[in-house]
């Protein structure tokens, strides 16, 4: 899984591995808070292994994928979780900016799974990407973000028609606003605005989100593929 060390990445590698699997917690830069991931997951019980790879790089997609299969064997799952953002207006928007977030956010999706084809074997496996409401709900100061997520979206539906055939199935999480330690939302004055258009009343959890995550990577959900799914409370 990509994009571990915390939020709604943590959660989800922790209640995959709650439910028995053997993770691969992957992350960018902080290896403290990837380490404290897999050292929570062992804890329990579980089995987890960090490693550091840039995955908007084919090569560090290769050698993270390279070393999930010396730790567990070839993988069965996918979670594409790197992300980034920056709202602002559409004058301040930089070219670099621009390549910061598709790279981070749509070419790292396309390359891990890439890479994870040539793992799946003929029993195929589960695709999931982390998406945004952002992608169907029109948002000011996030032209690049919404757009790289709208195309996390369409390769996900486009994908589920290319794959079926090899039983792999791939679906798109959509979070709606969830406090994580980068997005602290609750005691803001955008929490206001949000609870105001938000008919279940409450900014989401990660937890939320990683509950739906597991289900969609269990053989459970195997009838299911190329679906976009909310989990915003009601806010998209």
């Amino acid at each position: 899984m990509t994009g571990v060390s915390k939020g709604i990445g943590a959660a989800i590698v922790r209640e995959i591995a709650q439910q028995g699997a053997a993770v691969v917690v992957n992350y960018l830069s902080d290896q403290k808070g990837g380490e404290a991931v897999v050292e929570d997951i062992i804890r329990k019980g579980g089995k987890a292994v960090a490693v550091q790879a840039d995955v908007s790089k084919a090569a560090g997609v290769k050698m993270l994928f390279e070393e999930a299969k010396k730790a567990f064997g070839p993988p069965g799952i996918l979670v594409n979780n790197a992300g980034v953002y920056r709202f602002e207006p559409i004058e301040t928007v930089t070219e670099e900016e621009f390549h910061r977030q598709f790279d981070r956010n749509v070419l790292s999706v396309l390359l891990c799974i890439q890479e994870a084809l040539t793992y799946f074997g003929e029993k195929g496996g589960s695709i999931i990407t982390i998406s945004s409401v952002a992608s169907v709900r029109a948002t000011p100061m996030s032209a690049v973000y919404s757009a790289s997520k709208s195309a996390v979206d369409s390769m996900t539906r486009t994908l589920s028609k290319e794959l079926g055939a090899k039983k792999i199935r791939i679906n798109s999480i959509l979070p709606g606003p969830t406090q994580t330690e980068g997005n602290q939302v609750i005691g803001t004055d955008a929490e206001q605005l949000i609870l105001a258009n938000t008919p279940m009343g409450r900014v989401g959890q990660p937890e939320d989100v990683a509950q739906l995550a597991v289900f969609l990577a269990s053989d459970d959900t195997a009838w299911i593929t190329g679906q976009k799914i909310c989990v915003s409370g009601g806010f998209d």
